[in-house]
C-alpha cells in the first residue's frame, strides 16, 4: 500500500519504486513534503490518525517501520 501511494504520487510504476526501495535498503528515500502527502492519503483511506509524535517521525524513515505504524493504527481503530 505505501509503495503504491508513493508510486502514484511520483507517477511511476509500483514495481519500479519497490525495486528502488529494495536497492536503498531500509531507508525511505522521500522528503518530508511527500511523507505528509502519503500520511494524509493513508489516514483518509483507512479512516485512521497517525499521531504527530517522535515515534511516528521515526517510523517515516523506513518503509517497514512506516508500514508497521500504519498497521498498528488500523488495529487500534478496529479495536475502539
Amino acid at each position: 500500500m505505501i509503495i503504491e501511494f508513493l508510486a502514484e504520487l511520483e507517477q511511476r510504476d509500483a514495481e519500479e519504486v519497490r525495486a528502488e526501495l529494495e536497492r536503498a535498503g531500509a531507508d525511505l528515500p522521500v522528503d518530508s513534503v511527500l511523507i505528509v502527502e502519503i500520511l494524509t492519503r493513508v489516514e483518509e483511506r483507512y479512516d485512521i490518525g497517525i499521531p504527530a509524535d517522535a515515534e511516528a517521525a521515526r517510523a517515516t524513515r523506513s518503509v517497514h517501520a512506516f508500514a508497521d505504524a500504519v498497521l498498528e493504527a488500523i488495529i487500534e481503530r478496529q479495536q475502539s
